[in-house]
């Protein structure tokens, strides 16, 4: 099968737990690829939110690095390059990570970073996030510095904004923006998962949407969570016209997740899932792999990075 996963904190163990890609007791790692036919993984560089800029623009260089490195030691099986059988790409999650400084967003590039989340839980220097008290979105700095991540050819991620933030990035992004790994909060009512006309308007500016894995976002009684309620999830998607909107973003390695799912050797009974509930092939390759590719290819982001 194909896979295509728009979020995982995989890297941060890599570096912080020294665990190597290859094989490793984490969500992800290269030995349980194998059995996909072709698989892209954003490897995001999460940024916590206590971090002061300058901490957090060293702590993405260095899983940044990481990832690099990690690339390199395994380079007969991932690879950045777009055709290759497993891929990697480079996102951060938090825009803390550019350390307040807007000029860092040509390193990002240079970097090979593909997509943004502007925030975590937490306020930072371009905006608020969802668990931020407040009635803020876009700082000054963050509306300077949404024309210049668009330009430099990042994608805008919202999961995690709150939703003036949300509503800031619709009115001013002038390409397709993404929430690459939120559910459904009509489905479970966490304030990390996205009101129905949240999901419209990314749908209407021909974003993204990544099915997240965490089981807190998936049930209102987390412990009860399970496949079923991805498909949940999903189902509800579809419902607002979503089929060439939903994708996968597991949330590998950040995640706590449902006792039917052990990581990413779980994402072949996910599928199956999918099919015997009388999903067409067509639409399941969709949510699993085509409408996430097809997003990435469109918005010319599937080029290598210089690093």
């Amino acid at each position: 099968m194909d896979y295509f996963d728009l979020h995982c904190d995989t890297i941060m163990d890599c570096a912080l737990k020294e665990k190597p890609l290859l094989k490793n007791d984490l969500h992800i790692d290269l030995e349980s690829a194998d059995s996909l036919s072709r698989y892209t993984q954003c490897f995001a560089a999460w940024i916590p939110d206590e971090l002061s800029p300058e901490e957090a623009y060293r702590h993405f260089l260095k899983l940044s690095d990481c990832l690099f490195q990690q690339v390199e030691e395994n380079r007969e099986r991932i690879s950045f390059s777009p055709g290759e059988k497993c891929r990697a790409i480079l996102t951060v999650e938090n825009g803390s990570a550019l350390g307040g400084d807007l000029n860092n967003i040509a390193e990002f590039k240079k970097r090979g970073v593909k997509m943004l989340t502007l925030t975590w839980n937490g306020a930072n220097q371009l905006g608020r996030g969802v668990l931020s008290p407040g009635s803020e979105g876009l700082t000054e700095l963050g509306k300077k510095a949404l024309p210049l991540l668009e330009e430099a050819g990042i994608v805008i991620d919202i999961s995690h904004a709150s939703p003036e933030l949300f509503w800031d990035v619709q009115a001013l992004a002038k390409k397709p923006f993404v929430a690459s790994h939120s559910n459904a909060k009509s489905i479970c009512s966490h304030p990390r998962n996205l009101a129905d006309d949240q999901f419209e308007a990314i749908r209407r500016a021909g974003g993204l949407v990544g099915l997240n894995f965490f089981r807190g976002f998936l049930n209102d009684t987390p412990e009860k969570a399970g496949m079923e309620d991805i498909l949940r999830h999903a189902e509800h998607f579809l419902s607002l016209g979503g089929e060439d909107t939903v994708a996968m973003g597991s949330d590998f390695d950040g995640a706590r997740l449902p006792e039917d799912m052990e990581g990413l050797r779980s994402v072949s009974a996910l599928r199956e899932l999918f099919l015997r509930r009388n999903y067409s092939e067509t639409l399941v390759q969709k949510l699993f792999w085509q409408n996430a590719s097809d997003f990435f290819s469109r918005n010319g982001v599937l080029t290598d990075c210089e690093k």
